[in-house]
């Protein structure tokens, strides 16, 4: 095998989710190994913390097999793109940050050249497509678990892992300061607040956004004084978002855009209508009552629920592994549906009890990510 050079490390993030998770441990990972440049695909995050970017993680950040499919060439090149790079350069190590559909193949193709890799946040096995599970041993020298009940998963497998907690977990505080949020973003309010995020790509926004603002509109009907907070992505999503909102004149007089800040809109609410993803958890973390609602379409929404292993979609009712929140999919993602929800997670009695649940899920996620992570790949690099 070709020796390794000892001055790079390539990272590819697809995403908001992983440019973030990445970028709670490469400053970490920067400081243990200040002889190397890390380099490949992050988001603005990253860049912000050293990362020579050789595509934005955006490019990467499509769901759904139909959408996949409208966008598989661009996709494909970036991929031929990344693996020749890599192979050129000889790295001392890729580290692939979630989008298991992109970076698996990767990182099979890298390993097998004798470069190691190393995976953050691993595939959902537990959830669906569990003969994945074969192609992760091939392809990874070492698997980072952001979830505890993963490492007898994978250790069972044969696989070398490492717990590493969730980054999430160390960013948001176990105790929100609702009213200190409110006041970051001049919100006065005398009702409840509601942060709604729709989602970060542009056909979330497309499909959820409708239901969305259509549930609040119906809200405002039974609480005249509710008030909304949307945190907008980038640009582009807050541009689409306000063109959904033009349907929907007395929700867009009571609401709030921000640009980014989806944590404080978090933390500034009192109730969180959110499309599934890693924002479930982000929401369940600052300890709100949570809707959430998801909206694709058809063929690809019975594609992907049809290799499901698990009852939820949301990350908290998984950790929780029962129905603490709703979960309202493709035809249950209606207005009606979810205001009547939203009204209910309102109720003071429902918001202590969640607290109560949702504070020791986070005790749960505590970890030094970044040392841990940084120890990880050390050991791996030695090897």
């Amino acid at each position: 095998m070709e020796k390794l050079t000892s001055n790079s490390i390539v990272w590819t993030a697809g995403e908001n989710s992983g440019d973030y998770l990445a970028s709670r441990v490469l400053p970490s990972l920067s400081e243990a190994f200040p002889q190397m440049t890390m380099e490949g695909i992050g988001g603005e995050r990253m860049v912000a913390d050293g990362l020579q970017s050789w595509y934005s993680a955006s490019e990467l950040s499509v769901r759904g097999y139909l959408e996949v499919v409208r966008h598989l060439p661009r996709i494909l090149k970036i991929r031929h793109d990344v693996i020749r790079r890599t192979l050129e350069n000889r790295p001392a190590a890729y580290i692939g940050v979630d989008a298991p559909d992109f970076n698996l193949a990767i990182e099979e193709k890298v390993r097998s050249t004798g470069i190691p890799v190393v995976h953050m946040v691993a595939p959902a096995v537990w959830a669906w497509r569990p003969q994945r599970i074969h192609q992760i041993k091939r392809a990874v020298d070492h698997l980072l678990l952001v979830f505890p009940f993963e490492e007898k998963i994978f250790r069972e497998a044969g696989i070398s892992c490492t717990y590493i907690g969730h980054p999430l977990a160390d960013l948001i505080p176990i105790e929100p300061d609702t009213l200190g949020a409110r006041e970051k973003i001049g919100l006065k309010t005398v009702g409840p607040v509601i942060a709604i995020l729709p989602g970060s790509r542009k056909d979330e926004i497309k499909w959820c956004a409708p239901e969305f603002f259509g549930a609040a509109d119906l809200v405002l009907k039974s609480e005249p004084t509710s008030r909304f907070v949307i945190p907008a992505a980038d640009a582009k999503r807050k541009e689409e978002i306000l063109k959904v909102l033009d349907q929907f004149p007395a929700v867009k007089e009571a609401s709030l855009i921000l640009d980014g800040q989806s944590h404080t809109a978090m933390e500034a609410s009192d109730a969180i209508l959110v499309a599934s993803g890693t924002a479930t958890l982000e929401a369940a973390l600052y300890k709100k009552p949570l809707v959430i609602g998801y909206k694709m379409p058809a063929l690809s929404a019975m594609l992907i629920l049809s290799k499901g292993q698990t009852k939820w979609i949301g990350l908290p009712n998984i950790l929780a592994q029962k129905s603490l929140v709703p979960e309202c999919v493709q035809m249950f993602c209606s207005p009606e549906i979810l205001s009547s929800h939203l009204l209910h997670a309102l109720e003071p009695k429902r918001q202590e009890a969640l607290k109560a649940i949702f504070t020791d899920i986070h005790h749960s996620l505590l970890r030094p990510t970044a040392q841990l992570t940084t120890e990880a790949i050390e050991k791996v690099l030695k090897r």
